[in-house]
């Protein structure tokens, strides 16, 4: 159930984070700003800060989050780790699909960071204690390559560069359908979707995001895409694809499921079925990131091959219905 709070004189100032603390003496102020940070949390219908400094008369909705349990410490596990780079303020990586960045729900082991805490001496500590070292992320059923700090002074450079929007990142996702325009830009905002809060909605009054795109390939049922996320909105490319009626292939979250061969002939169904079946996971990406080394400030660029899983379905529709 959401609940309603209307600012009086006495929190005039206030930080919303310190408020939600006295109006909800059961929870946490970590999990409160857990809350605001994952968008359960609006002021006057916008998303803020957990600094933000209320006014009188100001509406604040908070929607309950699924309290998770605290993990005192992460403990390194020796987790495979496809290193594309190393040296003593940053470690950049080749992601496996599959692979949970950090902990979380359903979550409290296997994950990326176990891994980084078994291969690197340092991490480091500007974020919360279960996201040692990461300064972005990729979600689970994602590939590809990620930049992790192992010290604060690289931390807060590459978060800066994230922020200010100069990283380049280029993303491959096969898709459904023939695309329009073969190249174009989708600029549209993102909202976290309050009926399924695991998932993200089009939204005018969410968060600005803009995805850049251009069209590889065309095959009768399937596209190859290369996607140029300006902004770094969760889930953001996978939303905008669905927005275009062309969502990530084997997207189940986003209307990019099996369901998708509907109306396909009996034999193709069950061809592109078994593909998806052989694959597991969606189809997308993430090929290149291009950034400022945070303490030689050259400009770095990091490419990781396109993996075989996703590799098999282009070389397969390419012969069968290319």
């Amino acid at each position: 159930m959401i609940t309603k709070y209307f600012v009086n004189s006495s929190a005039e100032n206030m930080r919303l984070d310190h408020y939600l603390v006295e109006q909800l003496s059961d929870i946490s102020r970590t999990q409160i700003q857990k809350m605001i940070r994952k968008e359960y949390v609006t002021v006057n219908g916008n998303l803020e800060k957990a600094n933000y400094k209320l006014q009188i008369d100001d509406t604040i909705l908070a929607e309950p989050m699924e309290i998770e349990p605290e993990i005192d410490s992460i403990m390194p596990e020796d987790i495979p780790l496809h290193v594309l780079f190393e040296d003593d303020d940053i470690i950049v990586i080749n992601k496996q699909a599959g692979l949970v960045v950090h902990p979380g729900k359903g979550n409290y082991t296997g994950t990326l960071v176990h891994g980084l805490k078994h291969h690197c001496k340092n991490l480091s500590t500007l974020n919360e204690a279960l996201r040692p070292g990461i300064v972005h992320r990729l979600d689970q059923e994602t590939s590809g390559v990620m930049v992790i700090a192992k010290t604060n002074n690289a931390h807060s450079k590459i978060a800066a560069q994230f922020q200010n929007r100069t990283v380049e990142k280029t993303y491959i996702g096969i898709s459904w359908g023939i695309w329009k325009d073969k190249e174009g830009c989708i600029d549209v905002s993102l909202k976290r979707n309050r009926k399924n809060p695991t998932t993200f909605c089009v939204d005018e009054s969410g968060r600005n995001a803009v995805t850049h795109y251009k069209v590889l390939q065309e095959f009768r049922y399937m596209s190859v895409i290369e996607f140029y996320p300006k902004t770094g909105r969760t889930h953001q490319i996978r939303i905008h694809a669905m927005h275009m009626n062309h969502p990530i292939v084997h997207d189940e979250k986003y209307n990019g499921g099996v369901n998708r061969t509907k109306g396909f002939l009996p034999e193709v169904q069950r061809d592109i079925k078994l593909l998806l079946k052989k694959m597991g996971r969606h189809a997308l990406h993430a090929k290149q990131l291009s950034f400022n080394h945070p303490v030689s400030e050259e400009r770095v660029n990091f490419t990781s091959e396109l993996p075989q899983d996703m590799q098999s379905i282009i070389e397969h529709m390419q012969t069968q219905y290319g």
